[in-house]
């Protein structure tokens, strides 16, 4: 019986022990941004309705892009202003200069090239700039060389443009190379961009 009373004390003691212990928060765990977003780089221009066919570059038609791809896919660029969008801007951390090149891809999907400069200033001309590179396809595949120390721009040179209101607009030519492949940010694949070039435009606020 002295077993059975101590059996039957301590459910008598239950409802105060429960009552005595506060309730134990929930912690949420902390959410991250899947990486194969096809903004996941911080050169990606924000726009994904950007591609070929929604307008020239320049006005006098002079803008282009060329480049040579080998790895995942092979294609060599060369698109001309018409069949070409581009644009750039100040990089969003203030550390150089982005400039923004779309137009048709393998298969004739739409293709966008985000080239990161860094060191670059506006209206200033420049040699062996390190740049990151960002290729986005149309589906969302993205390869990036998440740094600027894979590919170098040779020369960059700057020219005004008329300006449209309150805003600053110059002609962007550069030329370069990269030593080390862009990998996808999602799966695998890798390419490898051997030499680029381009005349575009950026503009200033």
């Amino acid at each position: 019986m002295p077993a059975f009373a101590a059996v039957l004390w301590v459910c008598a003691l239950m409802p105060t022990i429960a009552r005595a212990v506060p309730p134990q928060p929930v912690i949420q765990m902390p959410q991250h941004p899947a990486t194969g977003a096809p903004n996941s780089s911080p050169d990606a221009p924000p726009d994904p309705s950007w591609g070929p066919g929604s307008g020239g570059c320049l006005a006098d038609g002079s803008g282009y892009l060329r480049a040579r791809i080998r790895g995942a896919f092979n294609i060599d660029l060369d698109w001309k202003d018409a069949a070409l969008q581009c644009s750039g801007e100040a990089r969003p951390d203030g550390s150089g200069l982005r400039m923004t090149f779309a137009g048709s891809g393998p298969g004739g999907k739409s293709m966008r090239l985000v080239f990161g400069v860094a060191l670059a200033r506006e209206g200033r001309p420049g040699r062996e700039l390190p740049t990151n590179l960002t290729v986005l396809l149309d589906g969302g595949r993205v390869f990036a060389t998440r740094g600027d120390d894979k590919c170098t721009l040779d020369q960059l040179t700057q020219r005004p443009l008329p300006r449209r209101g309150a805003r600053r607009a110059w002609r962007i030519e550069g030329r370069g190379f990269c030593v080390a492949p862009a990998n996808a940010l999602a799966g695998k694949g890798r390419i490898l961009i051997t030499r680029f070039d381009f005349v575009g435009r950026i503009d200033f606020s």
